[in-house]
């Protein structure tokens, strides 16, 4: 076997060299020197296989290695000797177990066609519905739109009327309390925290008896008369 393929590498060589030469009329003068001394310094590795004693390693003997002893060197030697490697072609074959690891592994890696064809099905289906839901929840937002401008819009005129509220009363209490103490007080000044507070705790007592007040009068308004039945 090894020596079938030094033959076909001196064919190989040969025929290379034999085109080199009838493309001289073709190929430029510097690429046909080029080409010609890169073929000439072609050497190829030689393979050093002694075809009349081969090394058969034996496999009962515990100085053998065990890397020697595994099927995948009994392939190596068969690839190398053929026949002459003394091991036969039949035990070369996977076993059912390899087999089946060999198909499972084909089975992830290297679906059938029409696996890969549900495959994407299935993804074009997910990412179709993926879309419709989305634009279905951009069409209900859209609808929500009005709305949610105009809810905005009046939390924002409600928060602009606090804030003047808040100025007004303001200016009220300083008011009140320069007319008071006679003089402009500064709003973080003890005085005026203490007036406030005072003035809050009033209206808070005025509050309650307003609202007690209304429910004394609720209780002592008289019930309202029952409409008459009605007569058969």
């Amino acid at each position: 076997m090894a020596a079938s393929m030094l033959v076909q590498r001196t064919a190989a060589l040969c025929g290379t060299l034999k085109g080199a030469s009838l493309s001289k009329s073709i190929l430029p003068v510097n690429c046909r020197c080029g080409f010609v001394l890169q073929t000439a310094s072609y050497n190829p590795k030689r393979l050093w296989l002694n075809l009349r004693d081969p090394y058969i390693p034996d496999k009962d003997s515990d100085k053998t290695p065990e890397w020697q002893k595994t099927s995948r060197y009994d392939r190596k030697l068969f690839g190398r000797y053929g026949s002459a490697s003394g091991v036969p072609p039949a035990s070369l074959w996977p076993s059912s177990e390899e087999l089946e690891k060999i198909i499972a592994e084909e089975k992830e890696w290297h679906p059938p066609l029409e696996v890969m064809l549900k495959k994407i099905e299935a993804r074009e289906k997910e990412e179709t519905e993926k879309r419709l839901a989305k634009e279905k929840l951009i069409a209900a937002n859209m609808a929500k739109m009005p709305k949610m401008v105009e809810d905005w819009r009046r939390e924002k005129r409600e928060a602009k009327q606090k804030l003047k509220e808040e100025k007004e009363r303001k200016a009220k209490l300083l008011a009140e309390a320069q007319e008071r103490f006679g003089y402009k007080v500064d709003p973080r000044s003890p005085k005026f925290l203490e007036m406030v507070a005072e003035i809050e705790k009033e209206e808070k007592k005025k509050r309650k008896l307003l609202k007690r007040r209304q429910k004394e009068a609720q209780a002592a308004a008289p019930p309202a008369a029952a409409p008459p039945a009605a007569q058969p």
